[in-house]
This record gives structure tokens, C-alpha cells and sequence, in this order.
């Protein structure tokens, strides 16, 4: 798990020196990725010589304004059997891609869905959803699912698609800040 950081300009109202040094030391304590122990919080707690109900307000207080974007797990999906990792590309009527993007987002299969302009005339493809299965036969199979779904719940919207498949996986890292 990680806390991805927007910037460390530290906390709100500047003249809290105090608090803006402690919101940096936590970001660069948590952004390599909190300990796999029982109680992360704690151990980053005592690591940065606080109590752990005020680095989890510090943290929260980062959240709440921006500073930091989310506190999220990133799996290695080739390590918990998902060696089929496909970005499925969909060309969807401009009309109902939100309505759509929420649909196959919320599909338990998907693990991210987002939206992105066309490069016409090479690049029709407005809606990106990844899928992960054991082989491409099975995430192929769950991209036909979602092309079901689309064909009943938006029929007419998808006009195309495509499916890439990773080749490789990439270091996952968010924003670093210097120590």
C-alpha cells in the first residue's frame, strides 16, 4: 500500500511549521509503501515519533484537502495469478460514454475504467477498461461479457473494440518527493 502524494507543501494555513514538517515526514514515510504488519499505522507512527491517532488525522487532513490522493493496495496481479492483463478499448457514442464508463467500472472484473479522447482517424477509442484473468482465453471471454452487456443495457452505443494485452509488468510507483 502506498499513499500517492500531490505535493509536499506541508499542511493548510502555512503558519503551522510544525504540522507542514510533520505532513512531509509522513509522506515520505508512506510513499514507498506502508509495512505489511498488522498495525501500519502504528509502526509508521512510532517511526516518525508521534501517537498513531495523530498520524491518522495528519493523513486524513491530507486527503480531505488534496494532498495526498488516495491510500490504496497495488497488487502485482502476475503474483496472485493474473498473467492475462488486457486494456480493453471501446469506441462509444460520446452520448452515453459516462452512463457506460459507470456501468463496466462497477463490473468486479474491471479493476480500472476511465475515459480518453480518439486520435482519429488511427485511434477511434474513447473508453479504456482493464481486465485480469489466469489466460487471454478468459479475459477475452470477460471482455465478451462486457460487449454483452453493452449490446443489452446500451444497445447501439459501441461501435468497436479492441483488446491489448501486457507484455511485461512496469514498476508501479505514484509521485516521489525528495527527503
Amino acid at each position: 500500500m502506498r499513499a500517492n502524494a500531490m505535493d509536499g507543501t506541508g499542511a493548510e494555513g502555512g503558519s503551522e511549521g510544525t504540522l507542514a514538517d510533520l505532513d512531509r515526514r509522513i509522506v515520505l514515510a508512506t510513499q514507498g509503501g506502508l509495512p505489511l504488519v498488522p498495525r501500519p499505522y502504528a509502526a509508521i507512527a512510532a517511526q516518525l515519533g508521534v501517537s498513531e491517532p495523530i498520524l491518522r488525522e495528519r493523513m486524513a487532513a491530507m486527503l480531505d484537502d488534496g494532498r495526498i490522493r488516495r491510500i490504496g493496495a497495488v497488487p502485482n496481479h502476475y503474483a496472485i495469478g493474473y498473467t492475462a492483463n488486457g486494456m480493453s478499448v471501446w469506441d462509444i457514442d460520446d452520448a452515453l460514454i459516462d452512463a457506460v464508463g459507470e456501468r463496466v467500472g462497477a463490473l468486479p472484473f474491471v479493476t480500472h475504467c476511465y475515459r480518453r479522447p480518439r486520435h482519429l482517424p488511427d485511434w477511434p477509442y474513447n473508453l479504456f477498461a482493464m481486465v485480469h484473468a489466469g489466460s487471454r482465453e478468459a479475459a477475452m471471454a470477460r471482455v465478451d461479457e462486457i460487449a454483452t452487456l453493452l449490446e443489452a443495457e446500451f444497445g447501439g452505443a459501441c461501435r468497436g473494440r479492441d483488446v491489448l494485452f501486457s507484455a511485461g509488468i512496469l514498476k508501479k510507483t505514484g509521485l516521489r518527493i525528495g527527503g
